[in-house]
């Protein structure tokens, strides 16, 4: 999927494939505010802005 297909807010899921990490990886950096999540809904589910995962990717 290339970055122009990707959705703007993805899923967890979606994020760690797109940056090839473990879900406790992102869920550590949205804790210590390397990435923060957006909490979604009564189950507050984690999505993360495409952007912020673009900016991220760069500086890796």
């Amino acid at each position: 999927m290339s970055q122009k297909d990707l959705p703007d807010f993805l899923t967890l899921k979606q994020a760690c494939e797109l940056l090839q990490v473990h879900p406790n990886t992102l869920r550590n950096w949205d804790k210590s505010g390397t990435l923060k999540a957006i909490r979604i809904g009564e189950r507050k589910l984690r999505r993360y802005k495409k952007s912020d995962l673009l900016k991220l990717m760069e500086q890796k």
